[in-house]
């Protein structure tokens, strides 16, 4: 990559807009960026634009079980499922870095001012002593709501997570719990997040038995996949997609609301092959199968996992034996990712009604780029290949 870069710069002043091409192209992925890159010496026009995601967000119905709603984006309802548990919860803290002014992506904002700082609160920044001080205060009875500023700086709390919250339970005999912990982070690819703030670490913990991991995929999945972790009797890590924060926009009940944990959600139904995934790929996902039914007659079945620990195997393997087919996409990188665990599971129980391999479309075993960011996503066109390569096996 490195390399192409270089080969680039040198042609020229003529052609520097060539490395602002690609990153245009992002919102295409490599079916937009691929023809950017080859024009390299293309002059730039005031008709250019700069896509910013790899998909197209389409809110879901107005949800009507849940009495009245309110337009918000997922941020806002993340803050609006913080509010209602300080409200009905007295225990209930927030804490992490930055979160007493409203957090770097405003998740919550105005919490302070209404529940006070002994209730919401800024940490020093040290991940890990965020998580262990969540693990004391849960243990202690606490409502305990712990904030991770970005999903890449998890790792200095590994150890608290994986060998002290996850094993508290069970190294008490049931004695003592940290089941009121959850742990929030943001997601995922944004457009220009690079090494240090674009990372999928869910199958690094899905590792570890004694631990809940949920991803929502819109503003109202999220208030009420939150809530569940919140009152959930184990430790939940809870991942955001960051780039929907403020591109995610819907009708989103006021009222507290619970979505069962551990239940995938069958979100179109086919009968020709599965497609699988979580968070924004979700999305990616429904524009493929729009893709596959034009342009290739293909009947997709979509659905979103929600839940990655303790995972959906019932609802998945059900649709499979039904399309024989199964597709599992994720930004990760490929080699250790869910997708793994996913098609192992599913090539045991369903191997007799498969009609073609299991493919995985994740990202490469390489540090997640910045200008090379279109190439790197398992965007629509990547997917939309493996659907034809499939059907034709």
């Amino acid at each position: 990559m490195a390399a192409a870069v270089r080969l680039l710069l040198r042609a020229g002043s003529a052609c520097k807009s060539s490395v602002a091409n690609v990153h245009r192209g992002a919102g295409g992925g490599l079916g937009n960026a691929a023809p950017s890159a080859s024009s390299v010496c293309a002059p730039h026009t005031s008709t250019q634009r700069r896509h910013a995601a790899h998909f197209t967000f389409q809110p879901e119905p107005v949800p009507s079980q849940y009495g009245p709603t309110q337009k918000m984006n997922l941020f806002q309802s993340v803050t609006s499922a913080l509010d209602n548990t300080l409200a009905s919860d007295p225990t209930a803290v927030i804490f992490g870095e930055d979160v007493a002014f409203g957090g770097v992506f405003r998740c919550t904002v105005g919490l302070r001012d209404k529940y006070g700082k002994d209730r919401v609160f800024n940490t020093p920044l040290c991940e890990q002593g965020i998580v262990g001080f969540g693990i004391g205060l849960a243990v202690a009875g606490a409502t305990a709501i712990a904030e991770i500023q970005f999903a890449d700086y998890i790792f200095p709390a590994f150890d608290q997570i994986v060998n002290e919250a996850a094993k508290y339970r069970y190294r008490s005999g049931n004695l003592f719990d940290c089941g009121n912990l959850t742990i929030r982070a943001p997601w995922g690819c944004v457009g220009h997040g690079a090494l240090y703030h674009s990372q999928s670490p869910e199958a690094f913990f899905a590792h570890c038995p004694g631990i809940k991991i949920v991803i929502p995929r819109s503003p109202v999945q999220a208030k009420g996949l939150l809530l569940s972790c919140i009152i959930d009797k184990n430790p939940c890590i809870f991942f955001e997609p960051k780039i929907l924060y403020r591109a995610a926009v819907e009708q989103v009940p006021m009222e507290s609301y619970q979505i069962p944990l551990s239940q995938a959600e069958v979100l179109q139904e086919g009968s020709d092959i599965t497609l699988l995934a979580w968070g924004t790929q979700v999305h990616v996902m429904r524009e493929v199968a729009a893709m596959a039914q034009e342009k290739l007659g293909v009947s997709c079945e979509v659905i979103d996992l929600r839940t990655i620990q303790p995972w959906d195997i019932e609802t998945v393997c059900k649709s499979v034996v039904k399309t024989g087919r199964l597709l599992v996409s994720h930004e990760a990188p490929v080699t250790g990712g869910f997708a793994a665990e996913i098609s192992s599971t599913v090539q045991e129980e369903c191997f007799l009604n498969l009609e073609a391999p299991i493919t995985r479309v994740c990202g490469y075993d390489t540090p997640f780029p910045h200008i090379f960011e279109p190439f790197y996503i398992p965007d629509k066109w990547k997917c939309f290949d493996a659907v034809k390569r499939m059907i034709n096996y």
